[in-house]
């Protein structure tokens, strides 16, 4: 059985920048039905048992259509939120240090670039979705942006989602209303890149 990340900060935590009801909203509701949804669609298609990555690198191994449709939107919903909500924290590291920023520096330009690009990628997004900071086995990095609830994974690349934005309207619309680069912005500030980091090392694994 899939189960949504467990908070380790309460819903009130980023106050100003992201406010409470809309935590509670994001959380509570849209992760709650996603992962709801994705354990329904696991269970009838017979892949309950496999985790999330792997469910949703091989979609094309469940032949019904309208399965692998709410696999990859409730699994891709399920998997992007838990990393949206476990890379922030309220103390955390600001900039990233070691592997991860040589990494940054290599592949991106820097980390002021990379949140640029970031950024961007999330602003300019056309409806809803995401902005993915991801890795390959190799240890390179991308920035990308993903329609929905895809991601690199679903869509086939084989890397790793590390760090993400969310840029669907119930990640920021009850306070923001239309200014979704000022909740972008606010959003990337709360990024733990100690947390980044560590993901950075399990997908180059």
């Amino acid at each position: 059985m899939y189960e949504q990340i467990r908070l380790p900060y309460a819903f009130d935590t980023f106050e100003p920048a992201i406010d409470t009801l809309t935590m509670e909203t994001h959380y509570g509701k849209h992760h709650a039905t996603y992962t709801k949804n994705l354990n329904d669609a696991a269970e009838k298609a017979g892949v309950a048992d496999r985790p999330i990555e792997e469910v949703l690198a091989d979609l094309n191994s469940v032949s019904d259509e309208t399965l692998r449709k709410a696999l990859r939107n409730n699994g891709g919903g399920f998997y992007n939120h838990n990393l949206y909500f476990r890379t922030i924290s309220p103390n955390g590291a600001r900039v990233p240090d070691g592997a991860l920023a040589a990494a940054i520096d290599r592949d991106l330009g820097g980390f002021e670039a990379l949140k640029e690009k970031l950024a961007s990628l999330a602003a300019t997004q056309f409806g809803s979705g995401w902005s993915f900071l991801s890795a390959d086995k190799d240890g390179r990095l991308f920035v990308t942006a993903s329609p929905n609830q895809d991601n690199p994974i679903s869509e086939g690349t084989g890397r790793t989602p590390i760090a993400c934005v969310d840029v669907w309207e119930h990640a920021y619309y009850l306070k923001y209303k239309n200014l979704r680069p000022d909740y972008i912005k606010a959003y990337i500030d709360l990024i733990d890149w100690r947390i980044v980091g560590e993901n950075y090392a399990g997908a180059t694994v």
